[in-house]
């Protein structure tokens, strides 16, 4: 039902008005009256009418100047003017102020019928357009920690392709000018908890703390936040080591966990940030710091700060040695980093190959390998060749070719069962697209 509101100094038009209206729209309308144009705008306030029908020419505050306050306060209400004059004159100023519809008194039953109809359907037009705004909302709101995550990605870890840094960061509206990375290093207890509430704590204190930044998924034991710099406040980079204090005292009183926070220099640009990265990780050494924010610039000053460098040639007593281990140790992280992404994507595959035959997915397999499915999904198509489905049925026809070509002559229903599939037809119709022949026209050839 919509509300109605009828402005008119006389009490025989509106009542004449709601009789006509009730008989030709039933309980289409909910009707209030204003009798003059200063009740008119407390009427809206609080009646939040749909409609108004606002008579031109009222004591005290004209019909026009009402219209005006009230679009200030509900500027989605339909107006239509009422007026036993010529309205052209009024023309002008009504259209300024989006009033389309106008009677002229005395007015035909069909007429208001007609004109509230229209307004109606502009109503449910207009509320259409809200509802798919609203939806859309609600989709980039779901999309955004995903596309958030995507370009983490890519800022951690360079050799992941498949995306733009700009495009993705366009679309977040979080330019790669000037930023630094900030690493939650997290204990091996975390593959006990919920890891998934875990994240969502996180990124929720993140997100309100009043920075701009985005926040990667949870990468086994990592957390990466990407934050810009506020370039009108010079004190900035200070401001860094108090949240990740904040990030340890969350993880301590919600999850009873032992954090490290690492703080990567000021950096700008992709390569910039990924360094920036880095520099966080070899900061958060979780095993040897837990419970403290370290600032990786700060390390590097500080030569008491750090330990001798064996891969180096000076003795770690000087800036230069202590620099030099910062670097050594950053590129060996690098080198740890992928050579333990070979090891998780080796560890992946063995777990496929025991459990190709039954019902297997991404999100199990990735699960086993305490890594995050998205990230997953991607480096194992760069480091297999293939994407996780692609290789999964690979490895199940190969099965079924071996199968078919046995001498134990299982029926091809039994093969299709054997390899890992449900449906017969479905089987044949993936052994077709991979081998190029189907099941039975293999089996024949094979003989």
């Amino acid at each position: 039902m919509y509300r109605l509101l009828i402005a008119d100094d006389e009490a025989l038009e509106r009542e004449g008005l709601e009789h006509l209206i009730h008989r030709m729209l039933p309980d289409m309308f909910q009707i209030a009256f204003a009798d003059n144009g200063r009740r008119a705008i407390e009427q809206a306030e609080e009646f939040r009418p749909h409609i108004i029908m606002m008579d031109i020419n009222m004591p005290g505050i004209q019909g026009l100047q009402a219209i005006r306050e009230i679009k200030s306060r509900l500027p989605d209400t339909k107006f239509i003017l009422v007026t036993a004059y010529d309205f052209f004159a009024y023309a002008k100023e009504a259209v300024s102020l989006g009033v389309k519809e106008y009677i002229v008194k005395p007015a035909g039953r069909e007429q208001i019928s007609s004109t509230l109809n229209l307004l109606i359907e502009e109503l449910e037009r207009d509320k259409s357009k809200r509802n798919e705004e609203l939806l859309l909302r609600d989709k980039v709101s779901q999309l955004q920690p995903l596309v958030e995550n995507e370009l983490s990605l890519l800022l951690m870890v360079d050799q992941v392709l498949g995306a733009d840094e700009e495009k993705l960061s366009d679309w977040l509206s979080f330019p790669l000018d000037e930023g630094c990375a900030v690493v939650v290093a997290f204990p091996k207890q975390i593959y006990t908890l919920d890891k998934k509430k875990l994240y969502e704590t996180f990124r929720s204190f993140t997100k309100t703390y009043g920075v701009s930044c985005i926040v990667s998924s949870l990468i086994d034991l990592h957390m990466a936040v990407f934050i810009r710099v506020d370039a009108e406040e010079r004190s900035w980079k200070s401001g860094i080591k108090p949240f990740g204090e904040k990030l340890c005292r969350l993880a301590e009183r919600q999850f009873e966990l032992p954090i490290t926070v690492g703080i990567g220099s000021v950096q700008s640009g992709a390569d910039g940030w990924r360094k920036s990265y880095f520099e966080a990780v070899f900061a958060s050494d979780v095993d040897r710091h837990a419970g403290e924010v370290r600032d990786f610039e700060e390390l590097v000053k500080g030569a008491a700060a750090l330990p001798a460098d064996p891969f180096t040639a000076g003795d770690g007593s000087g800036p230069e040695d202590q620099r030099s281990y910062v670097i050594s140790a950053l590129q060996r992280i690098r080198e740890q980093r992928e050579q333990q992404t070979i090891n998780v994507m080796d560890k992946a595959k063995h777990y496929i190959g025991q459990h190709f035959t039954e019902e297997l997915s991404l999100e199990e397999t990735a699960e086993h390998v305490h890594l995050n499915p998205h990230y997953f999904s991607k480096v194992f198509k760069q480091q297999a060749g293939a994407t996780f489905i692609d290789y999964l049925t690979g490895l199940r026809i190969e099965k079924a070719k071996q199968l078919i070509s046995s001498a134990d002559e299982l029926a091809l229903k039994e093969v299709c069962f054997e390899v890992g599939y449900k449906d017969p037809n479905y089987f044949s119709r993936v052994f077709k697209r991979v081998t190029g022949l189907t099941p039975t026209e293999y089996r024949s050839q094979a003989k």
